[in-house]
């Protein structure tokens, strides 16, 4: 492949950040006089953006609470507990490090909305690897639509097809192939229900310093 610029997804991806998003959304459900849920089952929501994810938590609460009621309720929380406790994945310093050696320019591609992105890459200390940042409400699409990645690699002046995804989650395979992208995908996401093994990726994983053998 001449992969020439990068595309990240950010939570699953670079970011281990399930147990802060879990706060936020039980902080919601506490607020809401809502029962409390696993980290475990909020871990297999993420993915979809904010009002997918509350939109869930609520069925699963056999809620009847109207979701542009909540929404503000949540966002207070997710801001609140946004760095509370995220971490990077082992080896992802590493491989941007190296990514950004070889001169590859790096973008975000989240569903995560745009404002809470740079506070988290500034506090993991990422935040200088990448040129764009593309959120869940940057545009009027978000992943799994092609949109997302079409947009981004315009940014990055490269063809799509020299533009490789990186993700952990159906929703970015989804986006990767809608758009026509090569994705490598990472086994230690929130994969959900995706089997990694069946997916059409370019590869699947454990370790971001893995990538670098495959962009080359």
């Amino acid at each position: 492949m001449a992969i020439k610029a990068l595309v990240f997804d950010l939570d699953g991806t670079l970011v281990d950040s399930a147990g802060d998003i879990a706060e936020a959304v039980n902080l919601t459900l506490e607020e809401l006089a809502l029962p409390r849920v696993s980290e475990a089952t909020v871990r297999s929501w993420i993915g979809e953006g904010v009002r997918k994810l509350m939109t869930t938590a609520l069925a699963h609460a056999n809620s009847a609470l109207l979701l542009d009621a909540v929404m503000p309720v949540f966002m207070r929380h997710y801001s609140a507990c946004l760095l509370r406790s995220p971490r990077l994945y082992d080896g992802v310093g590493e491989a941007l490090t190296a990514l950004q050696a070889r001169g590859l320019p790096m973008a975000i591609c989240t569903n995560k909305p745009a404002a809470l992105v740079s506070p988290l890459l500034q506090h993991l200390g990422i935040a200088g690897f990448f040129a764009h940042i593309i959120g869940g409400d940057s545009l009027p699409q978000r992943k799994p639509d092609a949109e997302p990645l079409l947009h981004v690699a315009k940014l990055l002046q490269q063809p799509v097809a020299n533009c490789l995804m990186v993700g952990d989650s159906g929703t970015d395979l989804g986006a990767a192939n809608n758009a026509r992208m090569p994705i490598v995908l990472v086994r230690y996401g929130y994969s959900r229900d995706l089997d990694l093994d069946a997916a059409d990726a370019v590869a699947v994983i454990d370790d971001m310093r893995e990538l670098l053998a495959i962009v080359g």
